[in-house]
């Protein structure tokens, strides 16, 4: 990992350090408009291809029915299916808690207004299965997707080598009572999600975690439906000082270099002494690493940035905006006002982002590349609308009336104003 001090960076370089982007994001774009043509004109049989080009499987179907998943459900192992089910009720607690009716509030004497809850009517969501299968963003999707009353959960995933998916799927899917899983990756999905083929349903909303492609191919379909957020490579951000442990610091960064190579994992640091120890802790860890091929690659495309203080680590941090950002201090209490660019924050020397990641009960998908400076990770609220309401009383209109009336007018829109003016009259009003 290259060491940078952050008081000599130009802006110029910074900019260049924070920026996400890849010398071939155009090849991508252009490889992915390719593939969501062929989906959206072929339908299932584009679908068919790409899975025996991409998952080396060819399909006798593009679904898992619910018999079939729960027939794959009962292979899990005893530890497996325990730690699911914590990890369910934790999250399941967490989001729960997060749906609230809001009061009715009088503006005005008369003048009634609200919002309420509606779930997103069909929703689609992605749950990866290219290096890692991820049971845990299935949770993570799925559990607030119910709680939010969405009435119809899509779910795609690659099939495995069998044409098939794996037995902590199909655990997570019988939890949710959800009826099939989609056999379906990449790009390729989220293109049958979001313009329907003749076997997956168009959704209306498309959520969920994925490589370039399947970021870009969210990005895309944008004109068609909407998403959650442009979730691409994952990455982490960790601030440490001198009472971090090496140790815990350079776990965390491998925990994040694991998941791709093209994943970013971070550290600034008050000191070259703490970043030495941690970056002799990670050549120390990395050895034992099964995917360590996949975390070395992205730990050489990762670096160091060296502040003068605490204050100066957060500035750094709200400028890159991390998805994860750990605080490797005990000093962290001090530093959540300053917190202003983050998607999830993990605090303290004993709060690993892998708990957050399975178990803690808040959500794991969350905005990368900077994105965290304008969206909020996947929470109920992603998976719903909020409809206004209003009501008038007759003292209502009274009250109200002259105010729309003459803002109407100053807008030249003279319909609107008669629209309030008919209504007074029908009550014995006269301007």
């Amino acid at each position: 990992m290259k060491i940078y001090n952050f008081k000599d960076l130009s802006k110029e370089k910074l900019n260049s350090l924070c920026s996400r982007s890849i010398s071939d994001d155009n090849l991508v774009k252009l490889r992915t408009e390719e593939i969501i043509d062929n989906v959206k004109n072929n339908g299932d049989q584009a679908l068919l291809s790409y899975a025996k080009q991409f998952d080396n499987i060819e399909l006798s179907s593009l679904f898992i029915g619910k018999k079939e998943l729960a027939e794959l459900a009962e292979q899990i192992p005893a530890e497996v299916k325990t730690a699911i089910d914590t990890a369910y009720q934790n999250i399941y607690t967490f989001h729960a808690s997060q749906l609230k009716p809001e009061e009715k509030i009088e503006t005005m004497p008369g003048v009634t207004c609200w919002r309420e809850v509606r779930g997103i009517e069909r929703v689609g969501l992605y749950v990866p299965g290219g290096t890692a299968v991820l049971p845990s963003t299935f949770l993570m999707l799925g559990i607030p997707a119910k709680i939010a009353g969405c009435q119809e959960i899509v779910v795609c995933s690659p099939p495995q080598s069998d044409g098939k998916v794996n037995c902590y799927i199909a655990y997570v899917a019988t939890l949710l009572n959800i009826d099939k899983i989609y056999l379906a990756g990449g790009a390729q999905a989220v293109a049958a999600m979001a313009y329907g083929t003749e076997t997956i349903p168009q959704v209306y909303k498309i959520f969920g975690p994925g490589n370039r492609y399947v970021t870009e191919a969210k990005k895309l379909v944008q004109n068609r439906v909407a998403i959650d957020m442009p979730a691409g490579p994952s990455e982490v951000l960790v601030l440490a000082d001198e009472t971090a442990n090496p140790s815990y610091v350079a776990a965390d960064l491998l925990a994040q270099a694991e998941h791709g190579i093209d994943s970013q994992s971070i550290l600034t640091v008050t000191s070259n002494k703490t970043a030495i120890k941690v970056i002799e802790e990670i050549n120390r860890q990395l050895t034992e690493l099964p995917r360590k091929d996949i975390a070395a690659a992205a730990i050489a495309n990762s670096y160091v940035v060296v502040v003068d203080n605490l204050k100066e680590g957060m500035d750094f941090s709200n400028f890159y905006a991390p998805e994860h950002l750990i605080l490797a201090t005990e000093k962290y209490e001090d530093l959540i006002p300053l917190i202003t660019n983050a998607g999830s924050v993990f605090l303290g020397n004993l709060t690993p982002e892998s708990a957050g990641d399975y178990a803690s009960g808040t959500n794991h998908t969350l905005p990368t590349s900077a994105f965290a400076k304008a969206y909020s990770g996947v929470s109920v609220d992603t998976f719903v609308k909020k409809i206004t309401f209003q009501h008038l009383s007759a003292s209502g209109l009274k009250n109200i009336g002259k105010t729309v009336q003459v803002l109407a007018e100053a807008e030249g829109l003279q319909a609107h104003k008669n629209a309030v003016t008919i209504r007074l009259q029908g009550l014995g009003v006269r301007d």
